[in-house]
């Protein structure tokens, strides 16, 4: 995840060193993505080595437990192992060598070769350990695809604070995440926005999300994640306060506006129409219509008479003739209107629908040929 300044490399040298060539590049893993992805004025401080010894991979980069299980093996992998060499490798091999294994089990969907991986990542490295040997063997449980026990290694450390506990914060915040467990994903935000200090703020925090399958790696706001964890626990009117207290511009404020105004439930009605008409102006102004249709919808949600009347007047630029047929089913002054969108209704396997070009799966198949007859035997 990406975060303010990560931990720099020079803070822990006797850690890196310990590691090995190979583990030395997970541990800046998290540092580098961190300090590409930092908010603006947080690049200023120290980094861990950037160069290209230290950088990660692109398998890496983005942060493993983030990447999905992709059954097979991927071009350029290497050679499946059988069970001696992976024994062996097992048994010897240092962070590097077993985040490799990692990689390669989950590629190869070997379930129970990831469950040994597990069991010898836990144990490779007992506590105590320097910082970088931690967030190294954390790294490798993710790649790994087992949060839960990434979170027990980050347990073994609590940093001072300073970068060290920024950065420990959201590898914890990363594990926390893959694992669902929202509470402590965030009970790591909370405590992150505290490590950052005055003048800095969750909102200019850009985190890492799950790698998209061009490579990129898209980010989002700490604060919206916040949020978002904390709805999930039930706490939605907590989560609508935090996105009310940062207002943003453009698309990503017409979202947060949404989003408070449908978690709001100490507001009144009132409060909440307003925050949906602000959310309309700037998703209109941009041109965003999926987002205006989204929220004229919330409206027709609230007790407020004139939602239906600007949700119709608004059907034909939103090219929504369904929308409007449905709203002007038992209207008898709106009779003929709702003959014509009828009209204008199509399915959407016909041609110009969505799926047009998708099969009828209560078509039925094709019969197959009749299998020649044998010639008659003479």
């Amino acid at each position: 995840m990406n975060a303010p300044p990560p931990a720099a490399a020079r803070c822990h040298p006797p850690g890196r060193r310990r590691l090995g060539s190979g583990a030395a590049v997970l541990a800046p893993v998290a540092a580098v993505l961190l300090a590409s992805l930092a908010a603006p004025a947080l690049r200023a401080a120290p980094m861990a080595d950037p160069s290209p010894a230290a950088a990660p991979s692109p398998a890496a980069g983005a942060g493993p437990a983030l990447l999905p299980a992709v059954p097979g093996v991927t071009p350029g992998a290497p050679p499946p192992l059988d069970d001696a060499a992976f024994a062996k490798a097992l048994k010897g091999g240092n962070l590097e060598g077993l985040y490799a294994l990692c990689r390669q089990s989950v590629a190869e969907d070997r379930r129970d070769r990831l469950r040994q991986l597990h069991a010898r990542l836990l144990a490779i490295h007992p506590a105590p350990q320097p910082l970088a040997v931690v967030l190294a063997n954390a790294e490798a449980l993710l790649g790994c695809l087992a949060p839960e026990a990434a979170l027990t290694v980050l347990d073994r450390i609590g940093p001072a604070p300073g970068p060290d506990r920024i950065q420990w914060l959201v590898v914890q915040w990363r594990a926390a995440s893959a694992a669902l467990d929202h509470r402590r994903a965030s009970l790591a935000l909370e405590r992150l926005a505290v490590a950052l200090g005055p003048g800095r703020s969750l909102d200019a925090v850009a985190l890492p999300m799950r790698r998209r399958d061009d490579g990129t790696v898209p980010t989002r706001a700490a604060l919206d994640e916040l949020a978002e964890h904390l709805a999930a626990r039930g706490l939605t009117w907590e989560a609508a306060q935090l996105l009310l207290s940062s207002r943003r511009p453009g698309l990503a404020g017409a979202e947060r506006l949404r989003l408070a105004a449908g978690w709001g439930s100490e507001l009144s009605l009132e409060q909440r129409e307003a925050l949906l008409e602000q959310a309309l102006d700037q998703a209109a102004a941009l041109g965003a219509w999926g987002l205006v249709n989204d929220l004229l919808d919330d409206q027709l949600g609230l007790p407020v008479a004139r939602a239906r009347e600007r949700r119709l007047r608004l059907a034909p630029r939103l090219d929504d003739a369904y929308g409007e047929w449905l709203l002007r089913q038992g209207d008898p002054a709106s009779a003929a209107r709702a003959r014509e969108l009828e009209g204008r209704l199509r399915s959407p396997r016909a041609p110009g629908g969505h799926a047009a070009d998708l099969p009828d799966p209560f078509s039925a198949p094709p019969s197959p040929s009749p299998a020649p007859s044998p010639a008659p035997l003479p």
